[in-house]
């Protein structure tokens, strides 16, 4: 089978390479839909992941698909199932999963392998986080439920209700998403960010208002010339050290901050104790997801309040995987990309 393959430093290749033979508790899945990610082009950039992939390693890691065959002793399956896999499983044994902290797991077993023909599910996977689809859930939705679900946990880390106003530096895929399930909410959403084709999917998404920050050098000053409204919860879905330190300047006295951005290894923010410390301010970073918010995502999507046509906005195929993720290096304009695994 076809399946793009990363070696290294921007260094992918689409190759043929033989279907593994299934394990005792495995799952094969003939992907219908693969999308592209942030992460992934992170993990191409730098040419690894210490948690999630070694090169050399098939790559990509949000998919849907139809099983279509099943190692010895798996039961609950049946060739033909429509399914959607998230691309990790906890332990369900450590001190975090004990302590209901799945996303932190310390032996998070890792999946990638998503932009290919095919992908072979590890039994644990396959026993906490492969779900079935309803027969009318399209394959380009389900494969949202792996970013989807990230952001579900922040929004519980949150706790984001009803009328409160929130402020979501950043108008990528996730950016988008915390707009989709604020506005659910109920929140007064505004959106600060870069790319006017994003900022009008954030209005198009339930955004009350948008903010061109240019080149965010001055993202402050933009959100403060821009309005006036305190902010109760500040959520950071950049992932730079400056856009942390603005969120915390931007959060009204008693207010939540969500740096749910990762930031580059080794880098640090300076941040000021006392108005940390005399504005009562609750700093938190969501990390990842778990089983249920795998579940709660796969909900959200199944009642129509999250659409594939709203994030994914161009199509590519596989044999040009590598084509594409050098020209996302140029300047990632694309919200998500549907790469179409077989011609």
């Amino acid at each position: 089978m076809k399946a793009a393959v990363l070696y290294g430093k921007e260094d992918v290749r689409i190759e043929e390479i033989a279907p593994a033979i299934l394990k005792p508790g495995e799952v094969r899945i003939r992907i219908e839909a693969a999308l592209t990610c942030g992460t992934d082009l992170k993990v191409f950039k730098r040419g690894y992941h210490a948690k999630m992939i070694v090169p050399p390693a098939v790559f990509g890691h949000e998919l849907a698909g139809v099983i279509s065959e099943f190692g010895p002793g798996t039961t609950g399956w049946s060739v033909g199932d429509r399914v959607v896999v998230a691309n990790s499983a906890p332990c369900g044994e450590c001190f975090h999963c004990r302590a209901n902290q799945e996303n932190l797991c310390e032996h998070l077993l890792f999946l990638n392998g998503a932009y290919a023909e095919s992908i072979v599910v590890p039994a644990r996977l396959a026993g906490k986080n492969l779900l079935r689809l309803k027969p009318k859930t399209a394959f380009r939705d389900a494969a949202l439920v792996e970013p989807l679900a990230c952001v579900v946990q922040g929004v519980e880390d949150t706790r984001l209700c009803s009328g409160q106003n929130v402020l979501i530096i950043g108008a990528g895929p996730i950016g988008l998403m915390f707009v989709v399930l604020g506005n659910h909410l109920g929140c007064n959403v505004t959106v600060a960010g870069r790319r006017p084709a994003r900022l009008r999917a954030a209005e198009r998404l339930g955004a009350r208002r948008v903010i061109d920050v240019g080149d965010g050098n001055e993202l402050v000053t933009c959100v403060r010339k821009a309005t006036k409204k305190q902010f109760d919860v500040v959520i950071e879905a950049v992932g730079k050290p400056e856009t942390w330190e603005a969120g915390v300047r931007l959060v009204r006295k008693g207010g939540t901050v969500n740096f749910f951005g990762g930031c580059p290894s080794g880098t640090t923010v300076a941040l000021d104790t006392t108005l940390i410390h005399y504005s009562g301010l609750t700093l938190l970073a969501s990390f990842h997801h778990t089983p249920r918010t795998i579940r709660r995502a796969l909900e959200f999507i199944e009642a129509g309040v999250v659409h594939e046509r709203d994030f994914v906005d161009g199509q590519w195929p596989l044999t040009q995987l590598p084509d594409l993720f050098k020209q996302m290096c140029l300047g990632n304009h694309a919200v998500k990309t549907l790469i179409q695994v077989r011609a």
